[in-house]
């Protein structure tokens, strides 16, 4: 994890947290004050891990942790109230936000960060697969669009156009799916 956001009303909090994550080398810490102020710089910019220390002068934090939690980019790491910790980790937990009761103290925070890491790299290993998978299933589609072609404009069989597409990306050292967009090109134009 490479960059992280603070949003805490508590100057005391920012300075607890940014210590924390500077510790665990954190390149790139912003902090801000509210809800608002997050929701807006979430628009612009991607950030590894947030950190929402509750509640805040504009709304409770809850909300802003499940938002972001649904957009599956970020950990979210949820400090409330110990009163409130119940309640709200049943309503944010299923989001995968981690919530961490107050007071909270330097080794229960590092044990939710490095869990919070742990869990984004396990995320972005299967964002990665799942990429890949799409990848393969969209070369698929084409390839088979252009097999199609091939039999419905030059009479092939399923075989032959399948063995003509690999002929010709092994001959003209391409990939299947670069022979196919120039068939698609040829004859759907």
């Amino acid at each position: 994890m490479d960059s992280a956001l603070i949003v805490s009303y508590s100057e005391k909090s920012i300075a607890f947290f940014m210590e924390m994550l500077n510790s665990a080398s954190f390149g790139h810490i912003a902090t801000l004050k509210s809800c608002g102020e997050a929701r807006r710089l979430l628009l612009e910019k991607d950030f590894d891990l947030v950190v929402i220390n509750a509640p805040l002068r504009d709304e409770s934090g809850e909300s802003l942790s499940r938002y972001i939690a649904s957009k599956g980019i970020s950990q979210v790491i949820l400090v409330v109230k110990s009163e409130y910790f119940e309640e709200v980790s049943a309503h944010t937990e299923e989001d995968g936000v981690l919530t961490v009761a107050k007071p909270i103290n330097k080794a229960l925070f590092w044990s939710a960060l490095k869990l919070a890491k742990s869990v984004g790299s396990r995320i972005k290993i299967m964002q990665a697969e799942n990429s890949k998978l799409k990848q393969k299933i969209e070369d698929i589609r084409i390839i088979d669009r252009a097999k199609c072609i091939l039999i419905s404009y030059l009479r092939m069989s399923e075989q032959e156009a399948h063995r003509y597409i690999e002929k010709q990306a092994m001959d003209m050292r391409v990939t299947r799916r670069v022979v196919a967009e120039g068939i698609l090109k040829t004859y759907e134009n």
